[in-house]
């Protein structure tokens, strides 16, 4: 079993969207479905979860110019989940922010 929830995601956006609308943002396995999202943030804040939407997002490639030549690498891929719960729920981590 791979570890579903990776981090939380505290941006300015996210922290204005959960602060007006409830939602949350976390980063995930890119492996890991809705169903297995939800029930992680069940689990673990002790809250209803009602909608889950995820996004993919590829990795980019990277060219640099050094002395010795030309580089071409790859940023990383990652997963978000944007959790909405039950109306008067909250998730303490990100009130503290």
């Amino acid at each position: 079993m791979h570890q579903t929830l990776i981090r939380p995601l505290i941006t300015e956006k996210m922290t204005n969207i959960s602060a007006a609308q409830g939602k949350y943002g976390f980063l995930v396995n890119p492996k890991a479905n809705k169903i297995e999202i939800a029930k992680a943030i069940e689990q673990k804040f002790n809250v209803h979860v009602i909608d889950v939407r995820t996004i993919n997002h590829p990795g980019k490639t990277k060219t640099t110019f050094r002395k010795s030549g030309r580089f071409t690498g790859q940023t990383p891929k990652f997963k978000k989940a944007i959790i909405t719960l039950k109306k008067d729920e909250k998730i303490e981590l990100f009130e503290q922010v």
